[in-house]
């Protein structure tokens, strides 16, 4: 004993009969001190990442000549709550925002009950808001229209969505 604190090797030598536990957890301690700072360099590693963690939650679709991210605010939505979609549209090929695009968004639950809303320009360039009203939770079928503008077809899109109980 050093300093009035038991080592391990003090107490294997002092109760033989906990050799084995004690031992195995000296072994466990030894080998804890090399792997414990491998395994937190993976963590920082892994946990930080140059990507947006918001992206992660987008949900990306993409038409012929159009890529679209669809958020929504918050997730995952609840019903009988204001849910804000910020959908961003960026040309397919080249990656530049669509500015002077129109669209329109909608959904329908189950029970066949209809909300929609006309998607906005926001100050981002190429990202677009509108706001829905989700009456009752379960699952949704959501479509999304968009266009670049009058002159082009719509394009369209669809998903399903979990909307939660109300708050």
């Amino acid at each position: 004993m050093t300093g009035g604190v038991a080592t391990l090797d003090h107490v294997a030598r002092r109760w033989p009969g906990a050799c084995v536990p004690v031992r195995l957890l000296g072994r466990i301690a030894r080998h804890a001190r090399c792997v414990l700072p491998v395994m937190v360099a993976f963590a920082i590693i892994t946990g930080c990442n140059s990507r947006d963690p918001q992206a992660a939650i987008d949900t990306r679709m993409w038409t012929d000549d159009l890529a679209l991210r669809i958020r929504l605010t918050p997730r995952p939505p609840f019903a009988r709550e204001d849910v804000i979609v910020r959908v961003v549209v960026s040309d397919k090929a080249s990656g530049a925002p669509v500015e002077r695009g129109e669209g329109r968004i909608y959904a329908m639950s189950k029970d066949s009950v209809k909300i929609y809303d006309g998607l906005e320009r926001g100050p981002e360039p190429g990202t677009y808001y509108a706001k829905l009203n989700f009456l009752t939770a379960g699952e949704w079928a959501i479509g999304l229209q968009f266009r670049r503008d009058s002159t082009q077809k719509l394009e369209t899109m669809d998903w399903l969505q979990t909307i939660r109980n109300a708050r």
